[in-house]
Parts: structure tokens; C-alpha cells; sequence
């Protein structure tokens, strides 16, 4: 080809190119860039609004006064890891840094993907402030634009000065006042240089290296950051080496709960579960002032806090009396052990100073008694629910003592959502319930008293122990709504291998809407086959408390913008599956009814009158876990009580550690404030149908005694029968292993009632 016309081609699609990239860009800038009073007026962030469904507001996404600082009382250190961090040709560029983007380009095509990113601090703060996240390329070419009106309009220190103040750092905490106080509870010019390093290093992605999530990556960011202030001679190497030894201490401060943090547990329920919404996709749940209203009650939440405080106060004390750390001085040292690679200044020591920061700690008696605290403090989980549209109305998600004594409680573990523990007796009723299906009565006679049961498929031998309320005589007998008023452990079993079977059992248990992982073996009719959440359990009684319908639970009501259009409502209640026959369900309560009146729930009497409850207590083995769902003709509250450390239990209390003593009466307390306040909703007092009538429960509950009568047993169950004398003294119960074994492998232990 004649050079000159090459020359002509490549000099004309040059013009070509040039002039359609400036169209481009013309057309997507033009009407589209903040104005001059925009640029000097930037748009303030809202705070979302988390209120009650009684109106009352419960916290805020997030509630922080935004309180701005000058340039210079900006810590100085923190200016440099950000130049250093995030743009360190901030000082000499125009608002956009060409070399950046081109070699940024270049390694995103070698990697295929969006390896690196090219935006300079301005760039970023024109999108934080005007644009929003979205990654096309029309975005990118207006942040740039508007990244050099900013320039045009500020001096480089003021633009510092906007971004220090304006970009977030999680936690709710938006500008650098806020950071430094909600990350180390100081004013931001009393931050040290690690800690600015730190706060630098949150902006990449805060919740990823938040130290409270993940302490090592986040050790492992902030170091980056000094190094990279020191490799840009920001800092000195004695600087870098003293900065990346401190520990990264977060500190809330000592602040009590106030009334504002009534619920903080289900105001972080909620947010996870709008994190991440597609309803919210076009939206900021941080900066876009939406207005979230919820199923919660106040009332009853302040009721529920009342109630939990109440009975733990005393009951914490009474565990504390028994509970002796020098009788379980192999449990201490591991507590200890356990404390010590999760204390800050260990995990961000040098692998040379690891012993000697150990050997600090063991001999610090602050540390050793606090590792002791936290270790044995009773920890509780309640979750109260409409029982007909599946709404939560209360949710406690830790006890107060422990929320009291650490700041940061607002995230800490949620026990009614994020544990999953043995159900123990509580899983009775969905055993008793598919006994009804298959046609007994509450009035039939089943067998009680010693009971083995040999698994066709493994041959293993399964022989729940004989409590001190059951039967102690093989072939006794006694009506099917006395044996679950009493939770005698062998009816259960019987129940579960003869009448019924474990799958049939396991299947209505998930369609009641437990999800947790389940397995099909006879123990399960004692609630050793698998572990649930106490929101999963008390929602699953919903079965018998609404006529056989399990509603699934729910936290929100509708979700508005800022203007208050509506983005999201839920009408009615919630989704409704068919579960249980309507008279089996009926017939259920019933019999649920005897366990609060004269059951194992009979403390319940004590405080709560007058109203119609049914319910069920549950405890695990050695007394680790209790608990109690019972419900109203209105309302389900379930309840767990016990230790995030499952070797420290309530054995050592003995019987004051079970479901009845432990967890009902926290139900009760509860119940007793609510249908005695005259503002709230919840007036039925009773269910509408009456007691079992085919027995004289009036003699049976005040005198139980098991019968000796023979009637109509189901075909598939032991006729034979021998009878246990009125006035015959029972044998010593004996504590023992509650599973018999034989082969070698061991079937699930056995709970408690």
C-alpha cells in the first residue's frame, strides 16, 4: 500500500475515533453532571428507620449524629495511609489519573476480569456524593467528569477534608468522627497511627475486614497499609515495625443498654436479611432513608426483657452457689486456653512473643476472672410469635447480663436464630400427635415402666432410662394424656417404635417447618436425633396452636422510601401450609394443656391464671439444655436456657436445671404482663373446646397414679400387662447412662424430660 494513503487511513480513523469517543461522552455527561450549587451543597446520607409495628422506633441504619471535622483535625496519619492507600498520586493529578487507568486496563485485559480498579480519591468521592455503585461504563465516564469539576471547585485539603467526613466505614459509622469513635471510642485526633492505618483499611471492604468479623484478615490489612505508608516514606521503618505489633483493640466503651435498644437482636436479624434483598436492589439500606416497619411489638419486647431479667437475676445466682470452678479445674484450663488464642494482643503478637504475652494473661487475674464469667453466664433465647399470621412480635436473643457486660451485644450471637441445640422432650407432642394419627385416644392405655427396643437394622439395643416419674415396673400402664403430662420417657419410646415410626415422626416435624438436619431413629421421640433453633421449634407448635396449620414466621411488615412510597408490603399473614388434622391438633392442645396445669409446666400456675396454656418442657442430657414452648390461644413464645459452652450445664443444680424450672418461668412471667395490660390486643382466654372429658382429669391431676385396668390397646401394641400396687414404694431411681448399647456403635444419649 502507497505509504502516504496508509498514513491518510490511520490519520482519518484517528479523527474518526476521537470524534466518536467525544460524542460518546458529550452525550452521556451532558445534563447529567451536578451543578455548581450541588458540587458546593453535597446531598446528606438519611439514616434508614426500623419501627415497631406500634409505631415506636427501634434503632436506625444507622443512628449517628454526623459531626464533620476540619482538615486539620484530621489526624495526620490517617491523611497519609489514605494518599497511600488509595491514590498516592493525589497531590499531582487533576482529578483523574490517566497512567492509572491505563495500566489498570491493561491488567484487567491480561486477568480477563475486573482485577483493578483505577478511580482516584476524587473519582471516589464524586460517586459516593452524586452517582451510585452501578459498574457500567457510562458511570465511569460521569464520576471522571465529575471527579474534575470537584477538583475545579475545591482545593486538594478541602477534598481530603469531604471524603474523611462522608465515606463509610461499616458499622453504620459514615465519616471519620463516627469511625473513630464507634471502632475504638475515641475522638478521631486521639487515634493512633495503627489505628488510622486500620480505619484506612476498613474502606476496601468494610465488613470483610471489620476485626470483630475477622480479626486475622483484618491484622493482615491494616499491616498492608503501614507498609505501604512506609514504602512511600510516610512513616519510618521503626514506625512500621512498633505500628504493626499493637493489637487491634476495638472498644465499644462500658454503655448500658437504653431504652432505644430494646430489640438489638432483631434489628440485626433484620438487617442481614435485607442485606442482600433483590426488594432492595435499587436502594441504600444505609443511606436512603427507607422506612422499615415490623412485626415487633415494644411492649411485649420490653416485657420479654422484663421477664428474662427477673428470673435470671435469682436463677444465675442459684447456679453460681452450686457451679465450683476448682471441682472442674480440666474445663478451667481449657476455658482459659480457649480465652487466650482469642485475646487481641495474643493473635497479633509475633510468633516469638506469643508465650511471653500467654504467660502475662494467665497470671492476670482480670483476664482469668472474666474468661470465668463469660463462660458461665446463662445464656437464653426467646422468641414470642402471633400464633394465626406467623409474626414475631418479641425477640431476646441473649440475656441481659451478657449484653450488659459487653458493648458490643447489638452483634453478638443471636440465640433464638444461631444456635442449634438437642430439643430434648419438647419434640414429645409431634410423636404424640402422629400416636393420635393412627388412632389412639387420649383416654387408651399404653405401657410404661422399663422398655428396650432392638433396631431391626443394626441390632443395636436402645433402652431409655426409667426417671424417677416413670413406671418402675415392666408392663405397668397408664392413659396416653397422663403419660405426656408426666414426659415419661418410656411411653415415648413405646410410642415411637410401636405405634408410630421415626420417619413418620421425622417428616411431620419438617413439614412443621424445621429445616435443621434431622435423622429417623427412635431417640428422636426424646429429641436426640437432631438439633433445631429455638425460632424453628417455637414456630413449628404453631401446628397445634393453629389447627393443624404451620405459618411460617416473619419479621416485616412493609418497607417505604424516604418519601414514603411503598417498595415492599406483605398483606396478611404469612405463607400457611396444612400440616395436622384440625381435630388432631385440637385434641393435642388439650393434652398440652394438662402439662401447664398439673404437668412438668405446673410452676406456670404459679404466676400465670386464668388463661387457657398449653405447652411442653424439655432437657436435655445432664441438664445442658431446657426449655419450654408453650402458647396461648393467641400467641407462641418459645424459650432455651443454657451456656454457650455445652460442657458447663445445670447438673450440678439438679432438678432447678430443667425445662420447668429453668425456662417456663420466664414463659409465665411474660404471659402474666401481657394479658394484664389492658393497651394490648390479646384478650381470648380460652381456646373454645374443652378438656379430654373421657377422663376424670380433676382426680387424675391432683392425684395421679398409674392404672391397672386393662382397656383397648392398638393392634400393634404389647397386650400383656402387669400392675404396680397403689401403695408399693418405688425403687430408687438410678443415675446412669440412659442408653444401653450393644454391638459396637452407640446410639444418640438420651435427654431428660
Amino acid at each position: 500500500m502507497n505509504p502516504r494513503r496508509l498514513i491518510i487511513i490511520l490519520a482519518s480513523t484517528t479523527i474518526f475515533t476521537f470524534a466518536a469517543v467525544s460524542t460518546l461522552v458529550y452525550f452521556t455527561v451532558k445534563g447529567n453532571l451536578p451543578s455548581l450549587e450541588q458540587l458546593e451543597n453535597p446531598p446528606v446520607n438519611q439514616a434508614t428507620q426500623i419501627l415497631s409495628e406500634n409505631g415506636d422506633l427501634l434503632d436506625h441504619f444507622f443512628i449517628e449524629k454526623r459531626v464533620n471535622l476540619s482538615f486539620n483535625q484530621i489526624p495526620k496519619d490517617f491523611i497519609n495511609a489514605l494518599v497511600a492507600t488509595e491514590d498516592r498520586k493525589f497531590y499531582s493529578h487533576w482529578g483523574v489519573d490517566i497512567d492509572r487507568i491505563i495500566k489498570a486496563g491493561l491488567k484487567n485485559i491480561a486477568a480477563r476480569h475486573a482485577k483493578e480498579g483505577a478511580s482516584t480519591l476524587t473519582q471516589q468521592l464524586a460517586r459516593n456524593l452524586f452517582l451510585d455503585q452501578s459498574p457500567t461504563f457510562g458511570r465511569k465516564i460521569k464520576e471522571a467528569a465529575t471527579a474534575v469539576q470537584i477538583e475545579d471547585t475545591y482545593t486538594k485539603e478541602e477534598i481530603l477534608e469531604m471524603y474523611a467526613n462522608t465515606v463509610g466505614f461499616g458499622r453504620g459509622a459514615y465519616g471519620i468522627n463516627v469511625a473513630a469513635k464507634t471502632y475504638f471510642n475515641k475522638k478521631a485526633n486521639e487515634m493512633s497511627l495503627a489505628e488510622c492505618a486500620f480505619l484506612v483499611g476498613l474502606l476496601k471492604a468494610p465488613s470483610r475486614y471489620d476485626a470483630r468479623a475477622n480479626y486475622d484478615r483484618a491484622l493482615n490489612r491494616r499491616n498492608l497499609v503501614l507498609n505501604l505508608m512506609s514504602d512511600q516514606g510516610f512513616i519510618t521503618k521503626e514506625q512500621f515495625w512498633g505500628a504493626s505489633e499493637e493489637p487491634i483493640n476495638i472498644n465499644l466503651g462500658k454503655r448500658k443498654r437504653v431504652d432505644a435498644d430494646i430489640a438489638p437482636h432483631f434489628v440485626e436479624n433484620i438487617r442481614q436479611q435485607l442485606n442482600n434483598d433483590s426488594k432492595l436492589e435499587q436502594y441504600d439500606l444505609y443511606r436512603d432513608g427507607l422506612i422499615i416497619n415490623t412485626t415487633l411489638n415494644s411492649t411485649i419486647q420490653k416485657y420479654a426483657n422484663e421477664s428474662i431479667e427477673q428470673h435470671l437475676k435469682e436463677f444465675q445466682k442459684t447456679f453460681d452457689a452450686s457451679w465450683k470452678w476448682s471441682n472442674n479445674q480440666k474445663l478451667l484450663n481449657s476455658v482459659i486456653a480457649d480465652g487466650i488464642r482469642k485475646n487481641n494482643e495474643y493473635k497479633s503478637a509475633s510468633k516469638e512473643n506469643k508465650p511471653d504475652i500467654e504467660a502475662k494473661l494467665r497470671k492476670n487475674l482480670k483476664f482469668i476472672d472474666s474468661v470465668k464469667n463469660v463462660a458461665s453466664t446463662i445464656q437464653v433465647g426467646l422468641i414470642a410469635l402471633d400464633a394465626h399470621t406467623g409474626a414475631i412480635i418479641a425477640m431476646v436473643g441473649a440475656s441481659p447480663k451478657f449484653m450488659d457486660e459487653n458493648p458490643e451485644y447489638k452483634y453478638s450471637l443471636n440465640h433464638t436464630t444461631q444456635i442449634r441445640r438437642q430439643p430434648g422432650s419438647s419434640f414429645k407432642p409431634f410423636v404424640y400427635a402422629m400416636a393420635l394419627k393412627q388412632g389412639m385416644k387420649p383416654e387408651d392405655m399404653i405401657e410404661c415402666g422399663p422398655y428396650s427396643y432392638r433396631d431391626p437394622g443394626s441390632g443395636l439395643i436402645w433402652s431409655p432410662s426409667v426417671t424417677e416419674d416413670d413406671c418402675q415396673d415392666a408392663g405397668s400402664r397408664l392413659p396416653l394424656s397422663e403419660a405426656l403430662r408426666k414426659s415419661i420417657n418410656s411411653v415415648a419410646a413405646r410410642l415411637i417404635t410401636q405405634v408410630t415410626n421415626p420417619t413418620d415422626v421425622k417428616n411431620l416435624i419438617e413439614q412443621a417447618g424445621v429445616k435443621s438436619k434431622l435423622l429417623a431413629v427412635p431417640a428422636l421421640a426424646l429429641g436426640a436425633g437432631g438439633e433445631v433453633s429455638p425460632l424453628e421449634l417455637t414456630s413449628a407448635y404453631s401446628i397445634f396452636a393453629n389447627e393443624g396449620i404451620h405459618v411460617e414466621p416473619y419479621l416485616i411488615k412493609s418497607i417505604l422510601d424516604k418519601n414514603g412510597n411503598t417498595i415492599f408490603e406483605r398483606r396478611g399473614g404469612n405463607v400457611t401450609t396444612e400440616v395436622l388434622d384440625k381435630e388432631i391438633a385440637k385434641t393435642m392442645t388439650k393434652m398440652l394443656r394438662q402439662v401447664v396445669d398439673a404437668g412438668t409446666a405446673a410452676r406456670i400456675r404459679q404466676v400465670f391464671k386464668g388463661i387457657e396454656a398449653a405447652g411442653k418442657t424439655g432437657t436435655t442430657n445432664d441438664n445442658a439444655d431446657a426449655w419450654f414452648v408453650g402458647y396461648t390461644p393467641q400467641l407462641i413464645c418459645g424459650i432455651w436456657v443454657g451456656f454457650d459452652d455445652q460442657r458447663i450445664n445445670f447438673d450440678v443444680i439438679g432438678r432447678q436445671g430443667q425445662g420447668g424450672r429453668a425456662a417456663a418461668p420466664i414463659w409465665a412471667l411474660l404471659m402474666n404482663k401481657i394479658y394484664n395490660d389492658p393497651n394490648l390486643p390479646y384478650k381470648q382466654k380460652t381456646f373454645g373446646y374443652d378438656v379430654v372429658d373421657s377422663l376424670n382429669l380433676n382426680e387424675s391431676l391432683i392425684a395421679p397414679q398409674v392404672q391397672a385396668t386393662q382397656t383397648k390397646a392398638p393392634t400393634n401394641q404389647r397386650a400383656e400387662i402387669t400392675t404396680t400396687k397403689k401403695n408399693e414404694p418405688k425403687p430408687e431411681a438410678k443415675k446412669e447412662n440412659p442408653v444401653t448399647t450393644q454391638g459396637n456403635s452407640t446410639l444418640p444419649k438420651l435427654p431428660k424430660k
